[in-house]
């Protein structure tokens, strides 16, 4: 029995070291996998065969990890991106909507307008933030119809929209970053300011949660 048993987890071993993506979801459907061949090698046995014949036939039955890799990544992969798109969507609708209450308020809003390229910058931002939710919906979009036609993972189109959504989430974390730097330059009130304390936090916890998100979905999707 320990060698059947020996032979199903090689296999699932195997077919572990060749998936990327979400962690819980990879373990979900090792699970799913490890219940149907011990499932198919129990049959197998009670068909009178060995039981180590009987796991090896089962492993044979359900592929190799070359041919059962595919499918799973591409489950991982679509998984990967909605997770994104979700994360993405719900953060870029708060930092439009609430980006700009860190200010109001502040002892220096009432004082001279900042400088053109800074007043850009700041619309830039915003802009770049409503992309991200338009690929996030259009990504959210794409999956549901896909999961309608049956098909397990993103299509090409799906990919090229991950990787708009990447693109747009780093252009994001570097604009914002670089007009909170120009901010605390212009006014040094605005280290002091609990708003703008607050706000720096929040949205620095939200990039790195969508950085690690970002990063699962490109290990997913390569």
């Amino acid at each position: 029995m320990w060698g059947s048993e020996h032979v199903l987890e090689e296999r699932l071993r195997e077919l572990d070291g060749r998936l990327r993506g979400p962690a819980r979801l990879k373990a979900e459907l090792l699970v799913e996998l490890r219940h149907a061949l011990a499932d198919a090698a129990e049959a197998y046995r009670e068909g009178g065969l060995a039981p180590a014949e009987a796991a090896r036939r089962a492993v044979a039955e359900f592929g190799t990890p070359a041919q059962l890799a595919p499918a799973y990544q591409a489950e991982l992969g679509a998984a990967a991106l909605r997770g994104l798109s979700v994360r993405a969507l719900v953060v870029a609708a708060i930092l439009v909507a609430a980006g700009d209450l860190t200010w109001q308020g502040s002892s220096w809003s009432d004082g001279p307008r900042p400088p053109e390229v800074y007043q850009l910058l700041s619309i830039s931002v915003n802009g770049i933030w409503l992309a991200v939710a338009g690929f996030s919906l259009a990504a959210l979009a794409l999956g549901r119809w896909s999961a309608r036609r049956g098909a397990i993972g993103p299509s090409a189109v799906g990919r090229l929209v991950g990787l708009g959504l990447s693109g747009a989430l780093t252009l994001g974390f570097l604009t914002g970053a670089a007009l909170f730097a120009w901010s605390v330059r212009l006014w040094d009130a605005a280290l002091t300011w609990p708003p703008m304390i607050i706000g720096a936090v929040l949205v620095g916890a939200a990039c790195f949660a969508l950085a690690r998100a970002t990063r699962c979905w490109l290990a997913a999707a390569g």
